[in-house]
């Protein structure tokens, strides 16, 4: 079956069960990398450890957001 074919075929589907191929592909492109996923797993661990050492750069809600958060 070509691609043409397939998309027609899809689209004589009822919703519910188009819904469920869309949710399908879409979940097959959502593959995590396993080196992404170290890498902020490390990075996270070290603003961790700066923030309890103390060596980390912080700002305060104020700062990040002004007066706007005192208001709130």
């Amino acid at each position: 079956m070509s691609l043409p074919e397939l998309i027609d075929e899809a689209l004589r589907l009822k919703p519910h069960e188009r819904y469920l191929i869309i949710d399908r592909l879409v979940q097959s492109l959502d593959v995590p990398d396993s080196e992404i996923e170290q890498a902020w797993i490390t990075e996270s661990q070290h603003r961790l450890d700066a923030y309890r050492n103390g060596t980390a750069n912080v700002l305060t809600v104020e700062q990040v957001f002004g007066n706007e958060a005192q208001n709130s």
